[in-house]
């Protein structure tokens, strides 16, 4: 049986593995069969609208959006239950060509029996960004 705070702990690793670049760390903590829907419908991280599947895709997900930029995750509120966790997080993304996006929403992780993460949602859309130029 996992802890009672599983979800919030895996929403947690993830993060501090996003900012610190660790892409295996961060793979280590997804389901074979993860879906990532980041945001949920199309954007600019999900072109498609149909999300990421499986750990060889997500890999591919890090490799584009994440491994060339400085990613800080703020969080304001935080809530677990179940499997399940849901935050309000700032992100603040600087980008290799020096142009920063921020966006505040909620992002939700979905945990299996096995502690991994099978779902990740992200409720944002591109008019919810700001950026700037350096």
């Amino acid at each position: 049986m996992l802890a009672e705070d599983a979800a919030l702990v895996a929403a947690q690793n993830s993060w501090k593995c996003v900012m610190s670049h660790d892409k295996e760390g961060w793979l280590s903590l997804m389901a074979d069969d993860v879906l990532v829907e980041d945001p949920i419908g199309q954007g600019p991280t999900n072109p498609t609208g149909e999300g990421v599947r499986g750990k060889s895709a997500l890999g591919e997900f890090y490799d584009q959006n994440i491994r060339d930029s400085q990613i800080h995750i703020e969080t304001h509120e935080s809530y677990h239950a179940g499997l399940e966790s849901a935050h309000k997080l700032t992100l603040t993304t600087t980008l290799s060509n020096g142009v920063v996006s921020k966006v505040t929403s909620i992002f939700t992780y979905r945990l299996g029996e096995d502690g991994l993460i099978t779902n990740l949602r992200g409720y944002w859309k591109l008019s919810d960004m700001s950026f700037s130029q350096p």
